[in-house]
This record gives structure tokens, C-alpha cells and sequence, in this order.
């Protein structure tokens, strides 16, 4: 099995709260999604800026430390296929030797981007649960042509914009 096989898709969720202080449920979750097996967290980066306060960062990651070389050797492959180079692939792997893809660059940004009294939390997810059903489409022969994920309030936006009197060609 390929490196590639051994992850599934993988998701990047930026987000912004307008509070510092939580109260303690999106961890439990994200672990308990895990213990599931429907996804693991390759990297979450954590910013908070309370007012007139000092930045609090939290940095975790489900991947072990060969796991995260493992993923980043995978990246680098990948943004490497142009050049063939195996010298990206270490890159690649030397890059996550921390564990972490997120660096002090992220956390910067994050604390710029934010005001004070706020956080904001980059976690990069891979969904778990889709490996299977990867594996099944490619035995059976298939490959993707697309992919993408549609938000409720696209799908709400169209059926508004669906059920909109036709004003085309009427008069006025």
C-alpha cells in the first residue's frame, strides 16, 4: 500500500470564535470523532488574543512523529510530481519531523488577523471514514473527475433563488 492509500481526503477548516474562553466541548468531540475512526486531526493550530492580554497557542496533532514525516514525505511527493525530485519528498518529510504543519509564521498570521478578545483555530482533518469507499471506487475501476463541498446555505441560496418569481420577460 502506497502512502497515498494509507491517508484519506483531507480537509482545511479556518476558523474564527468571538470568545477566548470555551466551554470544553469541541475537544471532547473531535476526540471522540476520532476514537470512531471517522477522522484524525493531522495538525490544529490554536490562537487566542484576549483583550490586553497575552497570545495563547495550542498545537495538536493525532499523527505521531513517523505518521507526520510519513504525510509530509506524501505532500512533498505530491508537489513534486512536476519535478520528479526525490530531494522534495525528503523536503517534505523534514518539514513535519516536528509533528506539526503549522509553524510560528501561522500563528503570526492568525494573531494579526484577529481582533483582540477573539481566536481563531486552523485544523487541517482527515476524514477516516472515507478510505474504504476510495478503495471500493478504485477496485471497481472508478477515479474521481471532481470533488467539492457544498455548505447548507449554498444549497439554501439556490433553492431561494429556484423558487424566485421569474422576472425574465415580463411587464412592467
Amino acid at each position: 500500500m502506497s502512502p497515498a492509500q494509507t491517508f484519506g481526503p483531507v480537509q482545511m477548516l479556518v476558523l474564527e470564535f468571538d470568545q477566548t474562553r470555551f466551554d470544553g466541548t469541541i475537544l471532547p468531540e473531535l476526540e471522540r470523532l476520532k476514537e470512531q475512526g471517522v477522522i484524525r486531526v493531522i495538525d490544529l493550530l490554536f490562537v487566542a488574543k484576549p483583550e490586553g492580554g497575552e497570545l495563547e497557542v495550542v498545537q495538536r496533532s493525532d499523527l505521531s512523529q513517523e505518521q507526520a514525516m510519513d504525510f509530509g514525505a506524501l505532500v512533498g511527493a505530491l508537489v513534486g510530481l512536476g519535478t520528479g525530485s526525490v530531494e522534495t519528498v525528503r523536503a517534505g518529510a523534514a518539514e513535519l519531523e516536528d509533528g506539526h504543519v503549522f509553524d510560528e509564521t501561522e500563528v503570526w498570521y492568525l494573531a494579526d488577523a484577529i481582533p483582540e478578545g477573539s481566536s481563531a483555530a486552523v485544523v487541517l482533518i482527515e476524514h477516516r471514514w472515507a478510505i474504504p469507499l476510495r478503495d471500493k471506487i478504485a477496485d471497481a475501476g472508478g477515479i474521481a473527475l471532481a470533488d467539492a463541498w457544498i455548505h447548507p446555505a449554498d444549497l439554501i441560496a439556490i433553492g431561494a433563488a429556484a423558487s424566485a418569481p421569474d422576472t425574465v420577460g415580463s411587464a412592467a
